[in-house]
C-alpha cells in the first residue's frame, strides 16, 4: 500500500485581475479519493495542474511524502499530436518516456565518469522501476483487450483517433500508470458505461491518493470518500468527508444554518438600531420639553426631567454599544446560476428525418444499413458502446456524411440546433464577440448582455475562440441555441465539461423545449432525468434495440 501524500498550503495566485487562490490549503492522503468541486472557472483544473508541479503560484507550497513520490496528472482534454503514435502516447502519459530517457542519460554519464553519476544512475533504474518501466509493453496487451481496443491502434496517430478511441486510449494509459499520487481532470469525458464502470473500479480499488474533478454525479457517488469544495468567494477550500450523498447532505444544512446565523444577527442588529434610534428621539424630545416648556418654575422638577432624559440618552448609547459588539455575520451571497432555456421555432412537419436502408462507410467501420424514422417532439436517447457508431449516425442524419447507400429524406421544416461533441461551432479566427455576433445577428450590447448571462465576461468576449477552456466553449454554445431559434436539438454529450449547477439547468431547459430532441450521452443521471420517448441502441454500427420509454 503505497504511504504517499501530498499538502498543499496556504497557496495564492492570481490571475490578471482575477484571484484564483487566497490562502487556500488541500491535503490528499493515502486512501483518499477526493471529488474536487466548484463552478466552472473557479480554478479546479489550475489547482490540479498546481498539484502537479505544472502552474507556479505567487505564494504557498506543494509538498510531496516522500519528496520523491511521482505525481500523475491527466488532463481534461487529450492533447492529440499529429506526430506522436498512441504508443508513444502511452509511454509519455505514464511518465515512463521521460523516466527512460533520464535512465539513458544517467547511464550515459556512469560510463562516462561523471562526479556524482553512480547516484543519479540508482535513482533513474528505481524511478523508471517505479513507473513500470520495465513491463510497460507486456502490461499494454491484456489492458488493450480488456478495453475493447484493436492492436493496430498503437501505431496511428493519436489526432486520428474518435473521440470514443481517445478516451479508450486515455483510459488505458491510467490503468497502466504506477504513479504515487494521481490527479485526474473530467476523467470520464466520453467513456461509454463500461469504460466508466471499469473506470470507477479502478479509481476504487486505489490506495493512492486520488483527486478527481468530474462532472459525472453518478461516478463521485460511487467513488469519492472525499468531497473538496473549492468557493468563488472566498477562493478557499472546505473538505467535507463521508462520500458524495454526505457532502450534499452537510453542504445544505451549512447553507440553511448560514442563512439562519445572519437572519438571527439581521433581525438582533434592526431591533437594537430602532430601539437606539427610538431612545435618541425621546431623548432629545424630552430635553427639548423640559427646557423650553416646562409644567412649572421649579427646578428640581425641571432638573428631574433633564436627567430623565440624559438617561435615555445613556440608554441609546449602551444600545449603540451593543450593537458594536454584536458579531458581524455577513450576508450568504448567492453563487452565479446559469439560467438556460432553448430558443423554440415553428413545430417542424410530422417527420423530422427518415433513412432508409442507410449505410455509411467510415474507414473499416460500416454504419448500417439502417431504417429509422424520427417524428416530431420525439425525445430519442442514443446509447451505446464507445465506437458503435453513435456519432456517425448523427452525422448521417444531418448530412454531413455522405451515405454508402440507401436514402436520407430530412424534413423542410426542421430547423437544428446542435451542442457536437467537440464544441468547434465557433472556432473561427475572430474573438468570441466577432463570432457569435456573425453566428446570431445580435448587436454588440445584446450579444455582450447574453454571453455574460451565460458566465462569459468582459474579459472573455475579446479573446480568440481557439483560446476557450472546455467549459467555455460549451456555455457559448448553449448561448447560442438559446439566441437562435430550433425545432431539433441534437446534443452529443452535452455535460461534458458543464459543473453541477448547468447540469441541472440542463435539465430543466430540456424538460420544458416542446421540440425533437436526440441526445446522444452516458451520464446516467442525465439520463435517469431527462423526459425521454425513445431509446435507440446501436452496436457495432448496427440498431440493436429501438423501444419506447415510459
Amino acid at each position: 500500500m503505497t504511504t504517499a501524500s501530498i499538502h498543499a498550503r496556504h497557496l495564492r495566485l492570481t490571475l490578471g485581475r482575477t484571484v484564483v487562490f487566497d490562502d487556500t490549503e488541500l491535503q490528499l492522503a493515502p486512501g483518499w479519493r477526493v471529488g474536487l468541486v466548484g463552478p466552472n472557472g473557479v480554478g479546479k483544473s489550475t489547482l490540479l495542474r498546481v498539484l502537479a508541479g505544472r502552474q507556479p503560484v505567487d505564494a504557498g507550497t506543494v509538498t510531496a511524502m516522500p519528496s520523491d513520490a511521482t505525481v500523475g496528472y491527466l488532463p481534461q482534454e487529450p492533447d492529440r499530436r499529429d506526430d506522436e503514435s498512441v504508443a508513444e502516447f502511452l509511454g509519455r502519459r505514464t511518465g515512463v518516456t521521460a523516466a527512460t530517457a533520464e535512465l539513458e542519460a544517467a547511464t550515459a554519464a556512469l560510463a562516462a565518469g561523471d562526479s556524482g553519476s553512480d547516484d543519479r544512475y540508482a535513482d533513474a533504474l528505481d524511478h523508471w522501476l517505479a513507473l513500470g518501466g520495465a513491463d510497460l509493453d507486456t502490461r499494454t496487451g491484456p489492458v488493450w483487450a480488456e478495453l475493447g481496443l484493436p492492436e493496430r491502434v498503437l501505431d496511428q496517430a493519436m489526432a486520428t483517433l474518435s473521440g470514443g478511441e481517445a478516451a479508450r486510449v486515455g483510459l488505458a494509459a491510467l490503468l497502466l500508470a504506477r504513479f504515487d499520487v494521481f490527479l485526474l481532470d473530467e476523467p470520464t469525458n466520453d467513456l461509454d458505461l463500461d469504460g466508466l464502470d471499469r473506470l470507477e473500479r479502478w479509481v476504487t480499488d486505489q490506495s493512492a491518493p486520488v483527486a478527481i474533478v468530474s462532472h459525472d454525479r453518478e461516478f463521485l457517488r460511487r467513488t469519492v470518500t472525499h468531497v473538496a469544495e473549492l468557493d468563488e468567494f472566498t477562493h478557499r477550500i472546505t473538505v467535507f468527508a463521508g462520500g458524495w450523498d454526505a457532502f450534499l447532505t452537510e453542504r445544505e444544512t451549512a447553507a440553511r444554518h448560514a442563512r439562519e446565523r445572519y437572519e438571527e444577527y439581521a433581525d438582533k442588529k434592526q431591533t437594537l438600531l430602532g430601539r437606539a434610534q427610538r431612545e435618541r428621539e425621546w431623548a432629545s424630545q424630552g430635553l427639548s420639553r423640559a427646557k423650553k416648556k416646562p409644567d412649572d418654575n421649579d427646578k428640581n422638577i425641571k432638573a428631574f426631567k433633564i436627567n430623565q432624559t440624559e438617561q435615555l440618552a445613556g440608554k441609546a448609547a449602551r444600545t449603540e454599544k451593543a450593537i458594536e459588539r454584536l458579531e458581524v455575520v455577513d450576508e450568504p451571497r448567492e453563487a452565479w446560476q446559469l439560467r438556460l432555456t432553448f430558443g423554440e421555432t415553428a413545430r417542424s412537419g410530422d417527420v423530422v428525418v427518415r433513412l432508409t436502408g442507410a449505410t455509411v462507410d467510415v474507414g473499416d467501420f460500416r454504419l448500417g444499413p439502417i431504417d429509422l424514422t424520427i417524428g416530431a417532439a420525439e425525445r430519442v436517447a442514443i446509447v451505446g458502446r464507445n465506437g458503435s457508431g453513435k456519432s456517425t449516425l448523427l452525422d448521417a442524419i444531418l448530412g454531413r456524411r455522405e451515405l454508402s447507400s440507401g436514402s436520407r429524406w430530412f424534413g423542410p421544416g426542421v430547423v437544428v440546433g446542435e451542442l457536437e461533441q467537440q464544441r468547434v461551432q465557433l472556432r473561427g479566427e475572430g474573438t468570441l464577440l466577432d463570432e457569435f455576433m456573425a453566428a446570431t445577428g445580435l448587436t454588440i450590447p445584446d450579444a455582450r448582455t447574453l454571453l455574460a448571462k451565460f458566465g462569459i465576461g468582459a474579459a472573455e468576449v475579446t479573446r480568440a475562440t481557439s483560446s476557450l477552456s472546455p467549459g467555455e466553449r460549451t456555455r457559448t454554445v448553449l448561448a447560442l441555441l438559446m439566441a437562435t431559434g430550433t425545432n431539433c436539438l441534437v446534443l452529443d454529450e452535452p455535460t461534458n465539461h458543464l459543473d453541477l449547477p448547468a447540469i441541472e439547468q440542463l435539465e430543466v431547459a430540456l424538460e420544458s423545449f416542446r421540440g425533437t430532441v436526440l441526445l446522444v450521452t452516458h451520464d446516467r443521471q442525465l439520463l435517469d432525468h431527462v423526459r425521454l420517448t425513445r431509446r435507440l441502441q446501436l452496436d457495432a454500427g448496427h440498431v440493436v434495440d429501438d423501444s419506447p420509454v415510459g
